[in-house]
């Protein structure tokens, strides 16, 4: 919602009413979080004053938005931007050198992808750092080609923040042979924390293209896997050939939206949320790996979570 020129307004109180109500009829996770969005406004209302600077009244709006401990929950300022930072809720476990220097054997950078043989050739890695990085057809063919007759193959995706689901059913409908439903949402659409719309699938198709469905997947996560990595790795636990390693996802499960205060500054907040097919919803936390281990800092010549997806992989493939 943009406000005309004669509705703007740089009242700190004006500009906090606005934020609230707007996250108080729209947000998906109150009720999950048990929030009580009202005793939050109390708490931060009492910061208010008429005479407040700019940085002041972004420090108190942020601070509330922060208290939903969502990293898509921003607001945005000429002069700042208030993140989570969701990715600091766990311990470092991507170090791409220890890979470079002690695991690639040819590396190569196809479109958005960097990837190698590892393992004496009999694995596949391939990197996908964003989600915000388009993927070509030709792309996904020329990779998956590459390492069609491979034991196994490591799709890491440590340290990807996000970026377009729309970029999701395009890589994972790589590893089915069958449409498939993987996950649900539900958006949130009356004024009650509660009210929510009914479910959609979130469903993926075979893609025509060149496909990897007879050898396993190992899909290496921590907690800077969000957003739309989080869906990723969600709709993994739909498909037995994909198996996640590493650490819990930092979350991000709902679909962000938002607009703009009647001073001129943005914001977003999640207005969905993804559930698995059990109807379980915990992508928002973080989805947790099939296979728990963290990297040992103390030894960068090992990347300890490379080491046990391809234990992984043999033990699969018995």
């Amino acid at each position: 919602l943009l406000f005309e020129e004669d509705k703007h307004s740089d009242d700190p109180k004006v500009n906090f009413d606005y934020l609230w109500k707007e996250m108080d009829r729209k947000y998906s996770y109150f009720a999950f979080k048990k929030v009580d969005w009202s005793q939050v406004r109390s708490q931060y209302q009492s910061k208010l004053r008429d005479d407040m600077s700019e940085d002041e009244l972004f420090e108190v709006l942020a601070d509330m938005m922060l208290e939903l401990r969502d990293d898509h929950t921003n607001l945005i300022a000429p002069f700042n931007i208030a993140i989570y930072n969701a990715e600091l809720k766990g311990p470092v476990n991507f170090f791409p050198r220890t890979l470079r220097e002690h695991y690639f054997e040819e590396e190569r950078i196809t479109s958005p992808f960097l990837h190698s043989f590892i393992h004496q050739g009999r694995i596949g890695y391939i990197r996908y750092g964003s989600f915000m990085d388009s993927m070509s057809d030709y792309a996904l063919d020329h990779v998956l080609d590459r390492y069609s007759s491979t034991d196994g193959l490591i799709l890491d995706m440590r340290s990807n923040g996000g970026g377009s689901l729309f970029n999701v059913p395009l890589l994972l409908g790589r590893f089915v042979d069958d449409p498939i439903v993987v996950a649900r949402s539900i958006t949130r659409n009356g004024p009650q924390h509660s009210d929510f719309a009914q479910p959609e699938d979130f469903r993926i198709t075979p893609s025509s293209g060149k496909r990897y469905t007879k050898k396993p997947v190992m899909v290496l996560i921590d907690r800077g896997s969000y957003s739309a990595t989080t869906f990723f790795a969600l709709a993994t636990k739909a498909l037995p050939n994909l198996v996640l390693v590493g650490d819990t996802t930092g979350g991000g499960g709902g679909l962000p939206n938002g607009g703009q205060l009647p001073n001129g500054w943005t914001y977003r907040f999640s207005v969905s949320q993804t559930l698995d097919l059990q109807g379980r919803n915990y992508a928002e936390q973080g989805v947790p790996p099939d296979v728990l281990i963290n990297l040992n800092l103390n030894d960068r010549t090992r990347d300890q979570i490379v080491d046990r997806a391809i234990q992984e992989i043999y033990l699969r493939n018995r």
